[in-house]
């Protein structure tokens, strides 16, 4: 074999080596600022975690039947539960989620340091556990371990940024995560308030102050129009944004391990609750990005 036909085979070699490793890039975020679309009709970018449908007066147990036996979970991906649905409207695809079923729309990919957009809108149901209570639903970020490993047997260990009635950009912390938020401290029976003026607070199951914080404010659109909801995420620090109204600074993301340790909680698998209650979801999309905006950065 010649010289010059060595060398031609060893650039073919290098291209094909070079094409195979940039198509193992996760989905399609190969460069900041670059949206893309985690949405259609088959939910492909998705798994399903189903758990029971909870009902009223639940403690945190494992379910049993008449009989008094444990119920097992419906699991990951189990078909013949129709909960999460697709319908085309015009170019879109809408999402819709009866609720009926305690569980989640789980991303297949890991994200860590991004802006997660989408918009929602109430359906009309509610089923047992939330009959009489406000329509909940949510966005879990920073996912991560097995699924159903906090309270409801429902959801991996996250941080919440709350979907509720007359509560949306609330924080949760899931299982034994961590974080810190500008807010009021609370009294008596009340609960921390988020707000720009105030020092940050450890919001966790393991602090004093619980692992529940309110929104700053109320910005949610009536009933039947959808709202915008923004997530920005960025080395442990996060913004919660209603229809484009920053309702909570947060930053130190964290979970307490088996051990009382607090370990990084940077980047994870994005959730989608199912919660008792009917909820569309529509433009559901991501892009990585630098840094945070000069702006952004001034809150923290």
């Amino acid at each position: 074999m010649t010289l010059h036909k060595i060398a031609f085979c060893l650039i073919f070699l290098l291209l094909s080596c070079s094409k195979q490793v940039k198509n193992q890039q996760p989905l399609e975020i190969l460069e900041a600022g670059t949206w893309v679309n985690l949405i259609d009709k088959d939910l492909s970018k998705w798994d399903t975690y189903l758990s029971y449908q909870i009902q009223p007066g639940y403690d945190g147990t494992q379910p049993k039947n008449e009989q008094g036996e444990l119920v097992r979970p419906i699991g990951l991906n189990k078909p013949g539960y129709d909960v999460f649905t697709t319908i085309q409207e015009g170019d879109g695809t809408i999402i819709r989620n009866t609720g009926e079923y305690y569980g989640c729309l789980v991303t297949k990919e890991e994200f860590k340091n991004y802006h997660f957009q989408l918009k929602y809108k109430w359906g009309n149901k509610t089923w047992a556990y939330r009959k009489d209570l406000l329509k909940d639903s949510g966005i879990l970020y920073h996912s991560i371990g097995p699924m159903a490993a906090e309270f409801w047997r429902s959801w991996m260990l996250s941080q919440e940024f709350q979907i509720m009635e007359g509560h949306t950009g609330d924080f949760w912390s899931q299982a034994n995560s961590a974080i810190d938020i500008r807010a009021y401290k609370p009294e008596s029976n009340l609960n921390p308030l988020a707000h720009e003026s105030q020092d940050y607070l450890p919001i966790t199951m393991h602090g004093p102050y619980g692992n529940y914080c309110l929104r700053s404010g109320n910005y949610e659109k009536p009933h039947d129009e959808w709202n915008t909801l923004d997530l920005y995420c960025f080395e442990g620090k996060s913004l919660h944004v209603v229809n484009g109204e920053v309702v909570m600074i947060l930053k130190n993301s964290r979970y307490i391990d088996e051990n009382g340790n607090s370990v990084p909680l940077i980047k994870g698998k994005i959730q989608l609750q199912s919660e008792a209650a009917e909820i569309f979801f529509k433009d559901i999309r991501i892009r990585e990005i630098d840094s945070l905006t000069p702006e952004q950065k001034a809150l923290f």
